[in-house]
């Protein structure tokens, strides 16, 4: 009978332990069986967003033509995988400052002058310093912002600049290292006619997977040395991340050096030297896309935008637009 009782009793402390290890006197002891909850209990957006792999189609330097959504009008196709929301608190002695994971910018192409809506699980950028599209622009001010993602020559960068020149339109070059290295004098003549250069990073890396501010600060300041070094001048403090690809810390640590980060509300596949698109399929596929505030993005190494980028700011002109600088979308003049 003793030994009957004596298991009960075992039983009933058994069964009653994990109340006591959570109950609400014990933030620490919450924490600590947090981390051993099951996958469905933790939220399945944590475990998709570190075991999904990349798909094609992930960011700027990317694109899957086999993918028939791209033709409706994504620039690139989103990952079905929800993420934590930005600083979210799982328990409070769980917080970390920012959220570490990776997201890919796109933007949905709109027609008839609609403005791509901000992807809602990446809204926190404007938060942070970022932006996409100019909010501020005004009906009777219509505006749009010349980008353009450069990592080297290969002829058409200096055409891009020659009609940049000859239609007395300002532009905003994001380069990397290499761009500067070998062709120095290209790279000046972008700041001595008029036009920002900005920071894409030295070596294109994917800076999502940075997570150290050390780290990040290391990468965008090697390019800013780079560029003094070579070109005597300052790099404007305008970030644009590799591929897209980027994490709420990384906007964090770019507002925190001084940095805006500028993302695009307007792309297509242009940087691919051997899949380019016709001179009239771009243009109109780019012209269709316009929209108040637009930021531009496009590759000045594409031959079809140095086929194209005359037609295309002649074309907007008709239209009532002027060309802004980057400065004034971050309310810098």
């Amino acid at each position: 009978m003793k030994i009957k009782q004596l298991t009960a009793l075992i039983c009933a402390f058994s069964l009653a332990l994990p109340v006591w290890a959570t109950g609400k006197d014990s933030e620490e002891k919450r924490c600590f069986f947090w981390n051993k909850k099951s996958k469905e209990e933790q939220g399945e957006e944590t475990v998709l967003s570190e075991e999904i792999p990349p798909r094609r189609g992930n960011g700027v330097d990317s694109f899957d033509d086999t993918n028939p959504k791209h033709e409706e009008g994504f620039f690139r196709e989103p990952i079905p995988r929800p993420h934590p929301k930005p600083s979210e608190k799982r328990e409070a002695s769980c917080v970390t400052t920012g959220n570490t994971a990776s997201y890919s910018w796109y933007c949905i192409h709109q027609k008839n002058g609609q403005i791509p809506p901000i992807p809602t699980e990446m809204s926190f950028i404007e938060d942070h310093g970022g932006y996409y599209v100019d909010r501020k622009a005004k009906e009777d001010d219509k505006v749009i912002y010349l980008t353009f993602d450069a990592g080297y020559e290969n002829g058409n960068v200096e055409k891009i600049l020659d009609i940049l020149k000859e239609e007395n339109v300002p532009g905003a070059f994001f380069i990397l290292d290499n761009l500067v290295t070998t062709n120095t004098e290209l790279v000046k003549r972008m700041v001595e006619e008029g036009h920002l250069v900005c920071n894409h990073t030295a070596k294109h890396r994917d800076m999502s997977k940075v997570t150290s501010k050390e780290e990040f600060a290391a990468e965008l300041q090697k390019m800013e040395s780079v560029f003094k070094e070579y070109t005597g001048y300052d790099m404007a403090k305008l970030y644009r991340p590799p591929e897209g690809k980027f994490s709420e810390t990384n906007m964090i640590h770019a507002e925190e050096l001084g940095y805006k980060t500028i993302f695009w509300s307007f792309a297509y596949a242009d940087w691919d030297n051997n899949k380019q698109m016709s001179a009239d399929k771009a243009a109109d596929k780019v012209l269709s896309g316009t929209h108040n505030g637009e930021v531009l993005l496009l590759h000045p190494t594409s031959a079809t935008n140095a086929a194209i980028l005359s037609r295309l700011i002649k074309t907007w002109k008709s239209m009532g637009y002027r060309f802004g600088t980057l400065n004034e979308l971050v309310g810098e003049k």
